[in-house]
């Protein structure tokens, strides 16, 4: 007799598995699962539809090239696209394109951007270029800068650090004006022209590198003598040590994740004067500094503001706790130990009360979430039913309105899966179109992408009044049949 028989399936609710889980008809996913579901979404009720068509919206590069969306939303009326290449940045609104402006990034570095928002400014930082402010004055009036930090009594009051051994002295040839600093062993680089030191109970500009053990400076804050100085620091973010890696704001101070020299260190700025370092004396809504210590070089890649500041490392997660957090009463502790990847930025995200991250190993989606019971985070695997189709995430977002969390792939597919913590679905699908996914946004309530497609990146979104991709529609007044 025929072995065929039929199976009546009424949920979906496990999406895609594995297909690991063959034959385990034990498993609540395996009944509510399916070996096979491509370009289709799947409801939080459990139905599957075909997933939105694409609405073109522009050709951000009509050549092949890497790039990156990034939401701007000012407001719930003023909503931004902004689309960064190999130095440029596009800026749309509402589908349209407004303004065009240059950028420092190269198309190798925008991969490890990482950035964030206060009003009309977004902040944006890589290792290998002095960090960024985007700023919006009008609709189609965008400038970029470099950061301006705090300043005062001839100081600026920015990060600094002791890079170089405790037997190196530095010796200035006078108190005030143009004076020599002589080395005592090798220290200066020729990235150190503009570059601040503080010794001596003062501080001074370095104006010229003649050699490696000898500079001209300005003294900017008059030094207190002329001998020669164990105690001396320079500035922790230039071109001869690399800028900050990761940025955030928490508690109403803007934190700074590591750098290329100092990988494993945060800084946070003085309480409402963001870009304020200056530890002072130590007092309550002073600037703080400290390294993240372990039994490895946790080198920072994402800072995040959640229930707690959440340090996202090359090597572990971490929480730092204070409240509020002061120099006096901050902690900092190792959660859990997945890590995420050194050679790009994939940004943290919020669902539901949990930061969702993509682990080291570039197959996992992992929920950072707050364990009352054990009042510490834990990081379960949501892909782990669904791990074939993870590969390599490279950008990542979630939108809210149709509790879909999509990631984009290194092969340039989407993974998108429907998240309802409390219905307990977590629904994996992937998607694909004619080319591939490279970076992805949800602004103004819809899903951006570019799409590299016949040989051109293009800026498109999805809609769910379409069922097709890179599609325009439009009316005839008459109707014809041509277009």
């Amino acid at each position: 007799m025929s072995g065929l028989f039929r199976l009546t399936k009424t949920s979906f609710a496990s999406g895609e598995v594995t297909p690991d889980l063959l034959g385990r008809g034990d498993l609540r996913a395996y009944a509510n699962g399916a070996s096979t579901l491509r370009n289709v979404a799947v409801l939080p009720t459990g139905g599957v539809t075909r997933r939105p068509g694409l609405r073109y919206l522009d050709t951000v590069l009509d050549v092949a090239g890497g790039g990156r969306l990034i939401a701007f939303e000012f407001s719930t009326e003023q909503a931004y696209l902004l689309a960064l290449t190999d130095g440029r940045i596009d800026v749309y609104r509402d589908g349209a394109w407004t303004a065009s402006i240059a950028a420092p990034w190269s198309a190798e570095q925008i991969v490890s951007l990482n950035w964030t928002q206060s009003a009309d400014t977004l902040l944006v930082t890589h290792p290998d270029v002095a960090p960024r402010a985007i700023t919006r004055t009008s609709h189609t009036e965008w400038t970029v800068s470099e950061w301006v930090w705090a300043e005062g009594g001839g100081q600026i009051h920015q990060p600094h650090h002791r890079f170089d051994p405790e037997t190196v002295t530095l010796t200035p040839g006078g108190t005030t004006g143009t004076v020599s600093l002589a080395a005592s062993s090798d220290l200066f680089d020729a990235g150190h022209v503009g570059a601040r030191f503080r010794l001596l109970g003062g501080e001074v500009e370095i104006a010229a590198v003649a050699s490696s053990v000898a500079a001209t400076a300005t003294v900017t804050k008059t030094l207190s003598g002329t001998a020669p100085a164990n105690e001396w620091t320079e500035q922790a973010f230039s071109a001869v040590r690399g800028w900050p890696v990761a940025v955030a704001f928490h508690q109403d101070r803007l934190v700074i994740g590591g750098s290329r020299d100092l990988p494993n260190r945060l800084w946070l700025s003085k309480s409402s004067d963001l870009f304020n370092f200056d530890p002072g004396e130590g007092l309550d809504d002073e600037a703080i500094e400290f390294p993240i210590l372990s039994d490895q070089v946790n080198a920072v890649r994402a800072v995040f503001s959640g229930r707690h500041l959440q340090v996202f490392t090359s090597g572990a997660e971490w929480m730092v706790t204070g409240d509020p957090l002061t120099p006096a009463n901050v902690q900092v502790r190792r959660q859990t130990r997945i890590g995420s990847a050194p050679d790009r930025t994939v940004p943290p995200r919020d669902v539901d009360g949990a930061t969702l991250f993509a682990g080291r190993g570039g197959n996992d989606l992992r929920e950072f979430l707050f364990a009352d019971v054990e009042q510490a985070y834990q990081s379960a695997d949501l892909a782990l039913l669904s791990r074939h189709l993870v590969n390599g995430p490279v950008d990542q977002d979630f939108d809210p309105s149709s509790r879909r969390f999509m990631m984009v792939m290194g092969d340039g597919t989407l993974g998108v899966v429907t998240l309802h913590r409390a219905e307990q679905v977590t629904a994996w699908t992937q998607w694909t179109t004619d080319g591939a996914f490279r970076s992805l946004a949800v602004a103004d309530g819809a899903a951006h992408v570019l799409v590299e497609r016949n040989g051109a990146l293009c800026l498109e979104v999805f809609d769910e009044t379409l069922a097709l991709d890179g599609a325009l529609d439009g009316v005839a007044d008459p109707p014809t049949d041509t277009w």
